[in-house]
């Protein structure tokens, strides 16, 4: 039985498969917010609920298509790792990827309702239910993916 085929490796697989999707569709959404305060109905409600500033501070639509670009890299490689995608080149640079992206992704979540308490209370809120909580999911999921992957 090769490791792809245990149920460890499937557990991996799994794993690697929700934390790339789901990084995936993050990274969706900043693209369209490049363009778009969807699913609010406007600029100003988005800069309250989703970044917790006013629509003056929000990041230029370049910002956002630059996390965007890095939410889809870290999904590639939290799937190659796992074993969900072809994964060219050497093992250690897939394995330290996914690493930094489990590093990134825990300490958002571990910190950020730390050290965002000075953004609006609409956000807060949302940050220490919704958006903390999931990048510390996230975070966890890929750093099983880099410690047990392939």
């Amino acid at each position: 039985m090769t490791a792809g085929t245990t149920g460890a490796g499937r557990g991996v697989r799994t794993t690697a498969v929700a934390v790339a999707g789901a990084l995936a569709a993050v990274g969706g959404l900043h693209a369209l917010w490049a363009r778009s305060p969807w699913p609010c109905r406007s600029r100003a409600e988005f800069a309250d609920l989703v970044v917790g500033t006013s629509p003056e501070r929000l990041p230029s639509p370049a910002a956002c298509l630059g996390v965007a670009g890095l939410l889809g890299t870290g999904a590639y490689l939290v799937a190659a790792r796992g074993g969900a995608l072809p994964a060219p080149g050497p093992r250690w640079l897939r394995t330290a990827g996914t690493a930094g992206v489990a590093t990134v992704l825990l300490a958002r979540g571990l910190a950020g309702p730390r050290l965002l308490t000075d953004r609006s209370p609409r956000f807060v809120r949302l940050d220490r239910r919704l958006y903390s909580p999931l990048c510390t999911a996230l975070g966890t999921g890929a750093a099983v993916v880099a410690a047990r992957g392939r």
